[in-house]
């Protein structure tokens, strides 16, 4: 029988700041879960990102920053493809909307959907900055919402209570630019006419039939998706513009429409067909397999988003895409609620969050550590809540108590008792058999959870094959039988490690990094889920490495210092590391920190950041080797003043001994400079 083919999508991060947990246990991290299983599953599937880099929101930062809207983009950009490469997030491609290629396309769909009539060209009022003179996008306009009573609403919704809102629902309006209250100026634009698709929307929302036809099962899909699309419809739906007075975005392909874009909403969601367009050109693939109706025939599209996207991936999206007549509609759009941090929401205006790339530059180690937690806590189907101390436990107590140390012991007996060589069992007693029989009935139960998105449970049964291995040896204590009943120990350690196999490899889409480190040990390379089926997934004779702790307990020390970091960027702002801790004057004239002058430059062999660097110190010449070849050119900096730490202690890199740093400035996009002397100094001069 013929696997299904899918393409997943992870709503586009808007590149208008970094991304934090919340973002990730809502979006990122369960389509990585999902997609990895489908590829063990032998499944067709191209999972598809990329950064959303258009919009009135980006605009309005530039203004703030006084930089242009390029430079925005691409500062975020860099950042979030960089947190979740670090992440291991494998997505097929990370593109973006500011790409030539995603405009044609856009423009293209736009242009088509124009020329059949799809759209209604309508004058109406909207708010005009006359300071500023300019149309006021719904993100350039605060007020009072209508629903809550919050003064700070957007023109396009309420962040307090989350309601969708037009900028004329608000009250006492204010432009974001002046901050005076803006007049109503006619415009013209392009609406799609909503209101005449609820007959239909209704049918394939509700029983997934289109046009007569069984589409996709409405029981998979999540019952806050069909309750919030139903909340609209039944409420009426409105035409909707599908451009907007700006300079920044995909330009209105038509004549006589100079200053205006097309709507993000419009533009962002065909960044997935244009972001599989560009994976499809590097890989020798035709894009039309992944979207189009006639060559994607049955294929499933699949979009996983947060749920204040529940509308545009399924009302607006699919009406765009049925229009236009040559595209797949969605299979399911699994929407997650909101993830909660330390009792509070998270807020990138007060700082109150957890940043990924801060996470990962903190522990770079602990990369498992935080999928594990953040899958068990998932805002599948409610809010949930992150905090320091629950992840702590969870690691503690479930990922070092429970899978760490079932692994850990059975792997240093069979390495004690049998010098690293699975043992040949003897009779299997009913203990025996009875978990044999436990592992052959998970793999199948995290299948069906995995198909119906239900991540969280589907993980919970992948740690069950831990808990069950971890109470066998509890009960067995081959520790105690070794003298007395030597032929038991080897029975008890073979099945020990079929439940150390069966775990190394249920682990693969929810801890990646940890089931590549125990297939490393266990010496075996085991790929599609249905090898979980064999009795025997590692046999008698097999050797087996090195045990190594997987997972080093969480300290008291770490949470404290978390909450401490958290409260105090929240009162103060910064992009910036805090300060680290104090040292004492004797501490800091240790340092022997001296200007230097660079008098030769060269790449190190076959490593993109480093540069072998020969600096004249005044006592002496040395070779010092400096991570900055992204940063310089090698012909650019002989003959630069710079700043080295000389008695730091000499080690090497790359086979290069190191005698010394060249002590630099980091901005907050990770660029870095040169510390020189305002003065012309020559080389030797000491700092203090």
């Amino acid at each position: 029988m013929k696997k299904a083919a899918y393409t997943v999508t992870a709503a586009l991060p808007y590149a208008n700041g970094p991304l934090h947990l919340g973002h990730v246990a809502g979006v990122y991290l369960p389509a990585d879960i999902f997609v990895r299983f489908l590829r063990m599953n032998d499944h067709d599937v191209a999972f598809i990102c990329g950064s959303d880099e258009h919009g009135a929101a980006i605009t309005l930062r530039a203004k703030k920053e006084g930089v242009s809207p390029q430079e925005i983009v691409d500062k975020y950009n860099h950042l979030i493809k960089n947190a979740f490469e670090q992440f291991n997030i494998s997505f097929d491609i990370f593109h973006r909307t500011s790409d030539q290629l995603h405009h044609e396309t856009s423009a293209d769909f736009f242009k088509k959907l124009h020329e059949q009539g799809k759209f209604t060209e309508q004058t109406s009022d909207q708010y005009y900055d006359e300071e500023f003179q300019q149309f006021l996008a719904d993100r350039y306009i605060t007020g009072e919402c209508p629903k809550c009573t919050n003064p700070n609403a957007y023109g396009d919704q309420c962040e307090k209570c989350g309601s969708d809102l037009s900028p004329t629902d608000l009250k006492n309006p204010k432009s974001t630019l002046s901050g005076k209250s803006p007049i109503l100026k006619s415009t013209s634009h392009w609406y799609l006419p909503m209101d005449q698709h609820e007959a239909w929307l209704k049918e394939w929302i509700q029983n997934g039939v289109l046009d007569g036809v069984q589409q996709h099962d409405p029981k998979t899909w999540r019952n806050q998706v069909i309750g919030q699309c139903m909340s609209w419809i039944n409420g009426g739906l409105k035409p909707r513009a599908m451009t907007r007075d700006l300079d920044w975005g995909v330009k209105v392909p038509l004549p006589d429409s100079e200053g205006k874009v097309l709507y993000v909403w419009l533009d962002a969601p065909i960044g997935y067909i244009s972001a599989t367009k560009q994976w499809a050109l590097d890989n020798g693939k035709d894009w039309r397999n992944y979207w189009c109706k006639k060559e994607a025939e049955d294929r499933k599209l699949v979009h996983f988003i947060g749920k204040d996207n529940i509308v545009f991936h399924a009302i607006i999206f699919p009406i765009l895409l049925k229009d236009h007549g040559d595209f797949i509609l969605p299979d399911n759009v699994p929407a997650y609620e909101f993830l909660n941090l330390e009792g509070d929401k998270f807020s990138t205006s007060r700082n109150w969050a957890v940043w990924l790339h801060e996470y990962l530059e903190s522990y770079p180690d602990k990369v498992d550590e935080l999928k594990y937690v953040l899958t068990a806590i998932a805002p599948e189907n409610k809010d949930s809540e992150f905090t320091w101390k629950e992840y702590q436990t969870r690691v503690n107590s479930e990922l070092a108590d429970i899978f760490g140390n079932f692994v850990n012991r059975t792997l240093v007996l069979t390495k004690k008792y049998y010098d690293g060589e699975v043992p040949t069992p003897s009779n299997f007693e009913e203990s025996d058999i009875q978990v044999l029989n436990e592992l052959k009935e998970i793999p199948n139960r995290i299948s069906n959870l995995v198909y119906a998105y239900k991540l969280r449970d589907a993980q919970a049964e992948m740690m069950q094959i831990a808990r069950i291995g971890n109470k066998y040896l509890a009960d067995q204590e081959p520790w105690k039988l070794i003298k007395t009943n030597p032929d038991r120990v080897k029975t008890i350690l073979y099945i020990a490690l079929q439940v150390t196999a069966k775990l190394a490899h249920a682990a693969a889409p929810f801890l990646p990094d940890t089931s590549e480190k125990l297939k490393v040990v266990l010496n075996k390379n085991w790929a599609e889920w249905n090898e979980l089926q064999n009795d025997e997934l590692i046999k008698p004779g097999d050797l087996i490495g090195e045990s190594k702790i997987l997972f080093p307990k969480i300290e008291d020390s770490l949470v404290d210092s978390e909450l401490e970091k958290l409260h105090q960027s929240n009162e103060n702002k910064s992009n910036y590391p805090p300060m680290k801790d104090s040292i004492n004057f004797d501490d800091f004239s240790k340092l022997d920190m001296r200007l230097g002058t660079i008098t030769h430059a060269e790449k190190v062999e076959k490593a993109d950041k480093l540069l072998k660097l020969s600096v004249k110190t005044g006592i002496d010449e040395r070779t010092i080797v400096s991570g900055i070849a992204e940063h310089y050119k090698p012909e650019d900096i002989i003959g630069k003043t710079v700043l080295v730490l000389l008695n730091l202690e000499p080690r090497k890199i790359r086979g290069i001994e190191s005698q010394g740093m060249i002590l630099m400035a980091e901005n907050e996009e990770g660029a870095l400079s040169f510390l020189a002397p305002e003065k012309a100094f020559d080389a030797g001069p000491t700092v203090r």
